[in-house]
């Protein structure tokens, strides 16, 4: 899409199950099988980019990983950082709630580990990404990932490219006022 147009990307907390414990949840038995289906889609999605994908067997209590991310955008490293949490989880199934994940992550990207864990810890970002959920639920964000385009029209899911190329041209042409 990058390459089409000019595009900025803005990566947004958002907690799927908020009540999700700081040690994370096991996944039952009966939300594995309703998944199946969408995660085998997602892994052909994945496999037809080259990219792997894994599922891990617990939901992570992702509270850390989030004020770890504000912590990277606060240092100019959002980009890469994010990345890096990306990998580990939906490539590696890394665990985003270890703060042996997330450390790695963040001298990968190359910030400093240590100074990410005390002020994250330190609940410098926590109301930050607080107020960020909140815009998410304003806006009636309800899954992950959501895509807010121009702030008029969003795009739930992994979804084919098409998809938000058919989401463009509808915005573009609303802007020449064809729609």
């Amino acid at each position: 899409m990058k390459r089409e147009r000019e595009v900025l990307v803005d990566w947004r907390p958002f907690y799927l199950r908020p009540d999700t414990p700081p040690e994370g949840l096991e996944l039952p038995d009966h939300v594995r099988s309703r998944m199946a289906g969408t995660q085998e889609r997602l892994r052909q999605m994945a496999q037809d980019s080259g990219l792997s994908l894994v599922f891990p067997s617990r939901i992570a209590n992702t509270r850390l990983a989030h004020e770890a991310t504000e912590y990277a955008r606060a240092q100019g490293k959002l980009e890469e950082f994010h990345r890096l949490v990306f990998h580990k989880y939906f490539a590696e199934g890394e665990d985003l709630s270890r703060w042996e994940v997330l450390g790695s992550a963040a001298e990968e990207a190359g910030l400093e580990a240590d100074e990410m864990r005390r002020q994250v810890e330190s609940g410098k970002f926590t109301p930050l990404v607080e107020q960020l959920i909140t815009q998410a639920r304003a806006l009636e964000v309800e899954a992950v990932p959501t895509y807010i385009l121009n702030e008029r029209f969003a795009v739930v899911g992994a979804q084919p490219y098409e998809v938000f190329q058919r989401g463009f041209a509808r915005l573009e042409a609303q802007e020449r006022g064809d729609a």
